[in-house]
C-alpha cells in the first residue's frame, strides 16, 4: 500500500479544543471567517499503530478506591550560579550520515529499537487497601548567571567584506490591490508528530515541533525547517520533552498538496534522528535558542535567517533577542555556518529586522522584518543576490526611496502591526506578492497582497483564527502555491505539531 493510499484509509477523525490563541489571551477575535469545508481525517499517516487504542475494560478491585498519589514530590530550590560563557563561540565539526530514504512500507518502523517504547514487565498488582505516601525531596535547581569569558580557541572567522555603498533609488507605492477573498481552509495533513504524514516522530525522533519555514531549495525540492524540536517525554501542549534541537531541517520533492506533504529526507547526525543544524547555547538570558525565520536559495548555496532568541518571556508572544542574523550553506543543507557580519544587533530590544522572511526577486533578495515578539510592525529592505552577506550593501525603504544605512531603524512601516512569524511569497504566475502573518488582536493568520514589495499593501483577510485551532501561530507560505490554491503550514501551542493547511483563494 502506498504512503498517500494509506493516508486516505485513515479513520480517525479528531476535534479540538476551540479557545483563544494563547497569544491572544483576552484579546477580541474579529468577526466573520471563510466558509471551511470539513477537515481531513486523522491522523494522517493512515497507520493502525498510529491510532489511539481502544479503552480496554478492566475489573474492578478494592484498589480503585485508593486516591492515586504520585511516587515523589520534589520541592525545587534554587540557587544562583555563575557560568562562564567562552566568546567567540568554538568551532565544532558537526556528526552527519546520509539522509535515510523513505521506507518501502509507510506504516514500518525503520527504527523499532531506537522508538518503540520498552515493553512493562508483568506483575501481580497488589490488592490490599494500603495508602503509600509519596516520597518529598528537595530539588536544587540552579539559576545560571551567564558571564562571557575570553575563548582561548574561536572558531575562525571570514574577512570582513569590503563596505560598498548602494546609493539611493526611487521605491514609488504601486497601486493598492484589493483584500484577497478566502473561499475555503481546511486541514490537508497533519506534517509532524505522532500519526503525521511521514511519521515524524518514527523515523526521525521528532515527536514535538513547530513553524515549519519553506523554500524552494532546488528545481524540483522543497526545504522545510522547523523550530525547537523534542523526541521522548514530550507530551502536549507546549515546547518540553527531552533531545531538545533548537532546529532541524527537512526535504520535500511532494507536488501533490491536496491530500498532504511528505518529507522525503532530513539532516541526520545519527540512524533515525534528525540534526540540529544551527549552533545554539541553551543558556537563559544569553542564547537560549536559535530559530529559524526563513529560508532561500541562489545558486546553489542555501541561506538561512534566523534569530538568536535570549530569553523567552513571561508572556505568550513576547520575548528578546541578541540578534537577526544570517547562515548559509554549500552542500545542499547538511552543514551551516552563520555568517559573523551579517547580523542586525536588537538594541535595548526594539530594532527591526530581528524576525526576518527574505525573498529573491529579480536581482535583489527583499527582507521583511518585524522586532523581536508578536507586537511589532513590518520594515522593509532590499540587496544585489551578489552581495547578501555584505551588510553594508543593503537598502532600506524609507518614505519612497532606498536608503543605505548603518543598521534597519531607519525602515518606513508598511503597515502597522502587531505582526508576528511573517511569511513572504513572490507568485509569478498573478505577479503578486503575498505575505501572511499571526495577528494577536485579531486572533488570527492573516493575508496580504500587493504589486510591488513595498506596498501599497491590501487590507488583511483572515486564513485560519484561533476559535478553530486553539492557540495557532506560524502560517509559512509553500513555494509551490498557486495564486488560487494557496498552502501553508501552521502550528499550535495546544497540539505544538505542524500541519499543512489549504486554503482557496478567489
Amino acid at each position: 500500500m502506498s504512503a498517500r493510499a494509506a493516508r486516505r484509509g485513515s479513520v480517525l477523525t479528531c476535534a479540538f479544543l476551540v479557545a483563544l490563541s494563547s497569544m491572544a489571551v483576552g484579546l477580541p477575535v474579529g468577526a466573520g471567517e471563510a466558509a471551511a469545508r470539513p477537515g481531513i481525517v486523522l491522523p494522517s499517516s493512515g497507520c493502525v499503530e498510529d491510532l489511539p487504542p481502544k479503552p480496554k475494560p478492566t475489573p474492578f478491585t478494592p484498589r480503585d478506591l485508593i486516591p492515586r498519589l504520585p511516587d515523589r514530590i520534589g520541592i525545587p530550590l534554587p540557587y544562583p550560579r555563575v557560568l562562564p560563557v567562552p566568546e567567540p563561540e568554538s568551532e565544532s565539526k558537526p556528526i552527519r550520515i546520509p539522509s535515510q530514504k523513505p521506507p518501502k512500507n509507510p506504516c514500518s518502523d525503520p527504527c523499532p529499537d531506537i522508538t518503540d517504547p520498552p515493553k512493562p514487565r508483568p506483575g501481580k498488582p497488589s490488592q490490599a487497601l494500603s495508602l503509600e505516601f509519596p516520597k518529598i525531596t528537595l530539588d536544587p535547581r540552579p539559576i545560571d548567571i551567564p558571564i562571557p569569558v575570553p575563548n582561548p580557541n574561536p572558531a575562525p572567522r571570514p574577512p570582513r567584506p569590503a563596505a560598498v555603498a548602494p546609493g539611493v533609488d526611487a521605491g514609488p507605492l504601486a497601486a493598492r490591490p484589493h483584500a484577497p477573498r478566502v473561499s475555503w481552509v481546511r486541514r490537508a495533513s497533519v506534517l509532524t508528530g505522532k500519526g503525521s504524514t511521514s511519521r515524524t516522530d518514527k523515523r526521525w525522533q521528532i515527536h514535538g515541533t513547530d513553524l515549519g519555514i519553506m523554500w524552494q531549495s532546488k528545481p524540483g525540492q522543497v526545504a522545510v525547517a522547523f523550530g525547537d524540536t523534542f523526541g521522548k517525554g514530550f507530551r502536549p501542549p507546549g515546547a518540553n520533552g527531552r533531545d531538545w534541537r533548537s532546529n532541524v531541517l527537512g526535504f520535500s520533492s511532494d507536488r501533490k498538496l491536496a491530500d498532504g506533504m511528505s518529507i522525503d529526507t532530513m539532516v541526520q547526525d545519527s540512524r533515525c534522528h534528525a540534526a540540529q543544524i544551527l549552533s545554539a547555547r541553551h543558556i537563559d538570558r544569553y542564547e537560549m535558542t536559535t530559530i529559524p525565520t526563513s529560508g532561500f536559495a541562489i545558486g546553489s548555496r542555501q541561506f538561512l535567517s534566523y534569530m538568536s532568541v535570549r530569553t523567552w518571556g513571561p508572556i505568550p508572544g513576547v520575548w528578546l533577542t541578541n540578534y537577526g542574523g544570517l547562515a548559509y550553506s554549500d552542500d545542499g543543507g547538511s552543514t551551516w555556518s552563520k555568517d559573523p557580519y551579517t547580523r542586525w544587533d536588537n538594541i535595548f530590544g526594539t530594532s527591526q529586522f530581528q524576525v526576518s522572511s527574505m525573498v529573491p526577486q529579480g536581482d535583489h533578495v527583499y527582507m521583511f522584518g518585524t522586532p523581536n515578539s508578536r507586537v511589532g510592525s513590518v520594515g522593509l529592505a532590499r540587496v544585489r543576490k551578489d552581495q547578501v552577506l555584505n551588510k553594508t550593501a543593503y537598502q532600506y525603504w524609507r518614505d519612497g526611496r532606498w536608503v543605505p544605512a548603518r543598521d534597519g531603524n531607519v525602515a518606513s512601516v508598511l503597515f502597522a502591526g502587531p505582526v508576528g512569524e511573517l511569511s513572504a511569497r513572490y507568485d509569478e504566475s498573478a505577479q503578486r506578492w503575498q505575505l501572511s502573518y499571526l495577528d494577536t488582536v485579531r486572533g488570527a493568520i492573516v493575508l496580504r497582497t500587493a504589486r510591488s514589495p513595498q506596498g501599497a499593501w491590501s487590507d488583511g483577510t483572515d486564513l485560519v483564527r484561533s476559535n478553530r485551532y486553539a492557540q495557532l501561530y506560524g502560517g509559512f507560505l509553500h513555494p509551490w502555491s498557486s495564486a488560487r490554491d494557496l498552502y501553508f503550514t501552521m502550528s499550535t501551542w495546544t497540539e505544538y505539531n505542524v500541519s499543512l493547511m489549504h486554503a482557496r483563494i478567489s
